[in-house]
């Protein structure tokens, strides 16, 4: 492995990249892999450093077993991929502009070319088939230009190899939780009868960016959610212009982000005096909360965590059938969430010191809705460690 002139500006240590290629080449090993091509720009930023807002177009990094990865992608954004990624600057390859958006050739054309160029056309070749960022189209053309290859369901193979965040992980991580820890501040110190939901959100993209102690904050995968009263029943509503109200309660689901890593954070704000509803549901909740992390310790399972949260709310009468958490790092629009693990009573997963989730139990009911949550760390010993230290409770403001 060799960086190139620009490895000052990476993230991460020389170490660091050698040990994801390495949990990546030993996957594709064990699931008789001779090729994997990813896709997805979480996976990519993890394995090769690249960072850029081109995930719109087609591009793609090219693991090897035995060589370094291959960035492609359009033309004009190869001059990111060299300013980014580790690999040296002949493991970056553009395709021309004509193939973007066209309708009478596509970029997989150009990639298919290229693996035959490498000697690959007998290739087995690994893609991630459930991704956002890899369409039905750029599927057939493949298949298409490489008749010989065997194209083989990768989906997930790289986000499992994320799972047990190393140290240099965890740092970016905590800084992420801190510029969380900001914006709940701001908010609960902004948010009044009267003022205009998008001057708050403002405010918000404001303290997110700006980031704390020095560290400078990133673009979130998820722009904030909040919605109010009876709107809360409904969980990924944005913002609009309208006041807030007192009488209302509206959560906020937000993310600090420092170099694409994340740690979410969500809280509810009542304005005015809270009826019993939501008096006994954030009780039961915030129990639930408490056994959860209780339950969240390396060797229990995914499940352990889910039906400790239930308990609570089912003694309190309160039926929600959503997973109730999922992992978090590193990641790229349009969600901030790994897409392995579920916290939810099916899934089995044994947990493993090092791994990071965000356990989030809202409650989403027909008029009403109520998010206090938590982005934990699972720990060698005892229970999950909390990245953000804010209150577990529902904010009233009179």
């Amino acid at each position: 492995m060799m960086y190139h002139r620009f490895s000052k500006d990476l993230p991460f240590s020389e170490e660091e990249y050698t040990r994801r290629l390495d949990k990546t080449r030993r996957a594709m090993e064990r699931s008789g892999l001779d090729v994997l091509y990813v896709t997805d720009p979480s996976n990519m930023a993890w394995l090769t450093g690249y960072d850029g807002w081109s995930f719109y177009v087609h591009q793609g990094v090219l693991v090897f077993p035995d060589a370094d990865p291959i960035w492609w992608g359009r033309n004009q954004d190869s001059n990111g991929a060299v300013r980014t990624v580790w690999m040296g600057d002949d493991r970056v390859i553009g395709y021309a502009d004509n193939y973007v958006q066209s309708t009478e050739r596509h970029p997989m054309e150009d990639l298919a070319s290229r693996i035959v160029g490498m000697g690959y056309e007998k290739a087995r070749i690994g893609v991630e088939l459930d991704n956002y960022y890899f369409s039905a189209r750029a599927y057939m053309t493949m298949a298409g230009e490489l008749p010989d290859a065997t194209l083989l369901d990768a989906t997930a193979l790289v986000n499992w190899q994320r799972a047990v965040k190393s140290e240099e992980e965890l740092v970016f991580m905590r800084r992420a939780a801190k510029i969380s820890e900001k914006i709940i501040d701001g908010l609960v110190e902004r948010v009044e009868p009267g003022v205009p939901k998008n001057d708050v959100v403002a405010e918000v993209f404001r303290d997110a960016i700006t980031g704390i102690d020095g560290h400078w904050g990133d673009y979130a995968a998820i722009v904030p959610l909040l919605p109010s009263g009876s709107d809360a029943a409904a969980p990924h509503l944005t913002w609009d212009g309208r006041p807030f109200n007192a009488g209302e309660a509206t959560f906020f689901e937000i993310s600090g982000c420092y170099r694409r890593y994340h740690a979410p954070l969500c809280r509810t704000i009542f304005l005015g005096e809270p009826s019993d509803i939501f008096k006994r549901a954030e009780a039961a909740l915030v129990e639930g909360l408490e056994a959860g992390l209780d339950a969240a310790r390396a060797g229990n399972r995914a499940c352990d965590i889910a039906n400790a949260l239930a308990a609570p709310l089912e003694s309190a009468g309160i039926e929600r059938g959503a997973r109730c958490g999922y992992p978090i790092g590193l990641s790229y629009p349009p969600d901030w969430g790994e897409r392995t693990v579920s916290l939810r009573s099916e899934d089995e997963t044994v947990l493993e010191p090092g791994m990071t989730f965000h356990f989030m139990p809202g409650l989403w009911m027909s008029d009403w809705g109520l998010e206090i949550t938590e982005s934990i760390l699972i720990k060698d010993e005892g229970p999950a460690e909390t990245f953000c230290q804010r209150p577990r409770k529902m904010y009233v403001k009179d």
